[in-house]
């Protein structure tokens, strides 16, 4: 254990130092502000104020997490003696020269998102607006570094005091926004493809030889998946978007009986989740009984979500979330980049500025999506692996997780989605290989 001496703790500061030293380091920590007991305890020791303390390791404390309510903050991002970029800058420190844990607050529960921004189409936070983009470390989990640095002071200053070893870990996450691309649509969907397949002189053939059974469904990539992740030891998430259909909800029916089997099928093995609809975002009650579909054809209790289009709104999306059961979140991410949203690569639980309060719904960041290279950056299949691999390098520097989405109709390797398979294979061996 590590006690933490600050002169008032607050709800941030208790939040942060959990987050890092609970959560990442795998250490507990206890909380004082009563200098007396800290000076005499025999555990390693964080000040973390602005009197120096002898004896302990000195952190001077900034204003933000004794602040409550949101506000625009100043910020000055600048290198540090590692060649770091960091920001709250602060002066004789026993081990850095900015606040890393209103920095790391500042990050991880995405304070710039309370704030006024500029959103795209869908309504969503845009990379661009984040500090992270604006000064260049969005591909780097910059929190995890800081953090190895923090265990290297205390390890430097306590040289008795054994962290707990940590690992780099793999996560593939698996969103179902459309199981297949002709087949069990129902009549009218069907005819409709029909037609416009006519009339646009595309894949008519292949559709019709796949309603005849002729052909497999091109999205049916889920033996595949099954075969391939057996094979590699790999134990992926599969998000399931089972919501009205609508302009932006395109998977087949739940009443369908092909689609029911399929999900209870992945669910014999796998970890199921729930793909909220772009629908629940607007209306409350869809969110609730999305969940309780889902939960009807696996017969399991539903705890994982990640939202479609990665529709994500602070606090509101996570407060739905909260409130609906969700014990675990796969959203924080970008759509339009690869690389680190919160700036961490490590699960985390959400705070919530509004309420100034730690929730219990946890965070799973991810760092990478393949339709980001796609439809975003026009990258080729061979330029997403080389930064693929770049990301899967910086992940396992920091022994973080490294977080992927896949959808399974970029496993076709057909069309548009021509040599994405391989890509998928490549990361999971380069893992694996590791």
């Amino acid at each position: 254990m590590i006690i933490v001496y600050s002169h008032i703790i607050t709800e941030r500061v208790a939040y942060i130092f959990r987050t890092i030293f609970e959560d990442v380091l795998n250490v507990q920590v206890s909380f004082t502000n009563d200098v007396s007991f800290f000076t005499q305890s025999n555990l390693p020791k964080i000040n973390y104020s602005n009197q120096v303390i002898e004896n302990a390791l000195f952190f001077p404390a900034t204003d933000l997490l004794f602040e409550e309510g949101i506000k625009e903050q100043k910020i000055e991002v600048f290198e540090d003696q590692l060649h770091q970029k960091v920001f709250f800058k602060v002066d004789n420190g026993s081990c850095f020269s900015f606040d890393l844990f209103a920095a790391s607050f500042y990050l991880i529960t995405r304070y710039e998102e309370y704030l006024p921004h500029k959103t795209d189409k869908h309504g969503r936070f845009l990379a661009s607006e984040s500090l992270a983009f604006k000064h260049d470390f969005i591909k780097t989990p910059i929190i995890n570094y800081w953090i190895n640095h923090l265990e290297q002071c205390i390890k430097d200053k306590y040289s008795d005091f054994q962290f707990p070893e940590r690992k780099f870990n793999y996560l593939s996450t698996i969103d179902i926004d459309n199981a297949y691309a002709i087949l069990h649509k129902g009549f009218l969907r069907t005819i409709g493809g029909i037609a416009k397949a006519i009339f646009s002189g595309n894949n008519l053939k292949q559709r019709l030889n796949v309603l005849v059974k002729k052909e497999k469904d091109p999205y049916d990539t889920f033996a595949y998946l099954e075969n391939f992740h057996q094979q590699q030891k790999i134990k992926p998430i599969y998000f399931f978007l089972v919501g009205d259909y609508a302009k932006y909800d395109k998977n087949c029916s739940l009443e369908n009986e092909s689609f029911q089997h399929l999900i209870m099928n992945l669910a014999i093995k796998n970890e199921i989740g729930l793909h909220p609809s772009y629908q629940s975002n607007e209306a409350n009650d869809k969110l609730h009984l999305e969940k309780n579909r889902l939960e009807n054809v696996i017969n399991k209790t539903v705890l994982k979500s990640r939202q479609h289009y990665l529709k994500l709104t602070f606090p509101a999306t996570y407060d739905k979330l909260l409130k609906t059961g969700i014990s675990t979140d796969y959203t924080m991410g970008y759509a339009e980049t690869i690389g680190f949203r919160a700036s961490i690569a490590h699960p985390f639980f959400f705070y919530d500025i509004e309420k100034e309060q730690a929730t219990k719904l946890k965070i799973i960041p991810f760092c990478v999506m393949e339709a980001t290279f796609l439809y975003y950056e026009n990258k080729t299949p061979e330029q997403a692996l080389k930064e693929i691999y770049q990301l899967i390098d910086e992940v396992k520097k920091v022994k973080g997780t490294f977080v992927s989405v896949w959808h399974n109709e970029s496993l076709s390797d057909e069309g548009i989605w021509k040599g994405w398979k391989e890509v998928y294979e490549k990361m999971i061996f380069r893992y694996v290989q590791l």
